[in-house]
């Protein structure tokens, strides 16, 4: 325990000295002298500080030591003399943490500064416990969000060994819910829902808004041709599968974010504003963010890109076919946002083309 005892009196700073001699001691004999030790010596636990002092009193120190936020580990006791209650009170709101007044009684000082030293031990050790704790939280939540992520690639890579998908899909997709959230969020409808948290969250869960194909046969999923009525009705079931599977703990699954926008996107983005989409037939508002942003996102990407049903739109004949379906399939409001970062959409459909 290291402690700097500052008294511009040689008598009272050699008497502290030897009441306090069992511990690691430092002297200065004014405000400027202390400042220099506390300098030199970052490790002080306690200052023993007179108040009345010439060149730099101790107002002066404390106040300096509170601007510093370094010396806001040290424990300062204040020296007064009995009658200077208004500079207790003073020095208490400067910064110190209790006051001995002179002249100095032994047994008082000697207990006070055990007191500090304990107090001093206690807050280093939950210090200690906390930095501990916290170390483990940020591991645990490393596991967790690592956890999340290797499971979400497993999931999508499914799809991609049933070549439903490719793995640019899951690139182009996410880079666009990124751009389009980001531009959203500077606008005033859009900025209170879409926090920087929501929109991470939403290019997070992006990749799994096609889970649900794993459950549709492949005569149907991989069908070159257009799919009869029959067949286009367990081909839509892909939006309940994903959202059902994501949904497998029950209520306890809403209970997480994460989860319930995954779910919220799985199915509802083909739901149309217009109220003729599916699985639910929602309109308008009742279909949630999630999914009225995945819904243009999805649809661009796959015009764009070939499928096995179709051949790639170029991106003009593309961006005509979404501006015709603004108000019907799309949020208008989102549909003139995705406009707004059309030459954004474009680069990061060129940039992963597919492969």
């Amino acid at each position: 325990m290291k402690i700097l005892i500052t008294d511009d009196s040689r008598a009272d700073v050699a008497l502290i000295y030897n009441i306090l001699s069992a511990y690691e001691l430092l002297v200065a004999y004014d405000g400027v002298e202390a400042m220099e030790q506390i300098k030199e010596h970052p490790d002080i636990d306690i200052m023993i500080l007179d108040l009345n002092m010439p060149r730099m009193n101790g107002f002066e120190v404390l106040e300096a030591l509170r601007e510093n936020p370094e010396y806001g580990n040290i424990a300062t006791l204040v020296l007064t003399n009995s009658d200077e209650i208004d500079n207790e009170m003073r020095g208490l709101d400067l910064g110190a943490v209790d006051y001995i007044r002179k002249p100095l009684n032994i047994r008082s000082l000697r207990k006070r500064v055990e007191l500090h030293i304990k107090l001093k031990n206690a807050r280093d050790e939950l210090e200690q416990q906390n930095n501990i704790l916290e170390k483990t939280v940020r591991e645990r939540t490393r596991e967790t969000i690592l956890t999340r992520d290797v499971t979400i690639r497993a999931l999508v890579g499914l799809l991609e060994i049933r070549n439903i998908e490719s793995s640019n899909h899951t690139k182009r997709t996410q880079l666009m819910m990124r751009a389009l959230c980001g531009y959203l969020r500077t606008q005033e409808r859009f900025s209170a829902i879409l926090t920087e948290a929501y929109s991470a969250e939403l290019f997070d869960t992006t990749p799994l808004h096609d889970i649900g194909k794993v459950g549709i046969p492949d005569h149907i999923l991989l069908k070159p041709g257009k799919l009869t009525t029959e067949e286009f009705e367990i081909m839509k079931k892909h939006t309940t599968y994903g959202m059902d599977a994501l949904r497998c703990m029950g209520p306890e699954s809403d209970k997480l974010s994460f989860i319930r926008t995954a779910a919220e996107i799985a199915g509802t983005h083909h739901e149309k504003f217009d109220g003729t989409g599916y699985p639910l037939g929602l309109a308008g508002k009742e279909i949630p963010l999630s999914g009225r942003l995945m819904a243009i996102i999805d649809v661009y990407d796959a015009l764009v890109n070939q499928r096995v049903y179709k051949p790639a739109f170029s991106h003009e004949e593309s961006m005509r076919m979404i501006a015709s379906e603004r108000g019907k399939h799309f949020d208008p409001d989102i549909t003139d946002a995705f406009f707004q970062i059309e030459e954004n959409v474009k680069k990061i459909a060129e940039n992963f083309s597919q492969q």
